[in-house]
């Protein structure tokens, strides 16, 4: 019986909903940055601080977008994204930076691939 009300929880639920804790995702993102960029201390503060800032917008967007045109939403998260890289080229060597693009070509690569590459 308990096990038909989880799985009944779990269809209850939209597709794609989640509740989504903008701080541990920006503290799980910030820590896979520092092992793979390798930032130093005030990096990593600042890394972390970008993240959760970022988080709380894109939160925000789909509190705010329940429901509305998919394409706006993609735009306006595109935009979000390309803001966020550019406070992070600020805080990142050039090295850094490189490892950075590498480390998000790696992650799109990633996604695609388990979205079976559809659009």
């Amino acid at each position: 019986m308990s096990i038909m009300l989880v799985s009944l929880a779990g269809i209850a639920q939209p597709r794609g909903q989640r509740n989504i804790d903008p701080e541990q995702i920006a503290r799980r993102q910030t820590d896979m940055l520092k092992d793979t960029l390798a930032l130093n201390e005030e990096q990593e503060q600042k890394v972390y601080e970008l993240n959760l800032k970022t988080g709380q917008k894109m939160s925000a967007l789909r509190d705010e977008i329940q429901g509305s045109d998919v394409g706006s939403i993609r735009l306006k998260m595109s935009e979000i994204r390309a803001d966020q890289n550019e406070k992070m080229k600020e805080i990142l060597t050039q090295e850094q930076w490189k490892k950075y693009e590498k480390y998000l070509e790696n992650r799109r690569a990633r996604w695609q691939q388990r979205r079976g590459g559809r659009r």
